[in-house]
């Protein structure tokens, strides 16, 4: 009984680290699409749902198309866009289908460097990790 449940624990920790790897490798694209300027590319790994949530520091946005409204109006072009770069401080999973993730995001750019915190809910939805809430500031 006690060799079952160690290795229920092994492949439960080593089901953690490969979804950890996964989420960071969406991740590493997004950056590349950003720098590319390509928005579309970027938003590709984010729930297409009105159930989608995006936090700013100042607003609450639901929805996939609100989100991406956001996105356009605030950076309009690819020098707006500039240069993303993220960080990871915290990876946890919360389920089996759900993945909490924290970092900082940093960009730079020539309009003047912006950098901060975000906190992502991942949730598997049809074999594909995705963002459902997205709270950045």
């Amino acid at each position: 009984m006690q060799i079952l449940i160690w290795l229920m624990i092994i492949v439960s920790q080593v089901t953690a680290q490969d979804t950890s790897q996964i989420i960071k490798e969406i991740m590493k694209k997004q950056e590349s699409c950003w720098n590319k300027g390509d928005l579309d590319c970027f938003m590709d790994d984010y729930w297409e749902s009105d159930s989608l949530m995006f936090i700013s520091k100042d607003q609450v946005y639901y929805g996939y198309e609100n989100t991406m409204k956001r996105y356009q109006m605030d950076y309009p072009d690819k020098e707006a866009m500039g240069h993303l770069s993220f960080d990871f401080i915290f990876m946890q999973p919360l389920s089996e289908t759900y993945y909490y993730v924290v970092g900082k995001y940093h960009l730079k750019r020539t309009a003047g460097d912006l950098q901060g915190h975000f906190t992502l809910l991942w949730k598997k939805i049809n074999g594909e990790w995705l963002i459902v809430a997205d709270h950045s500031s």
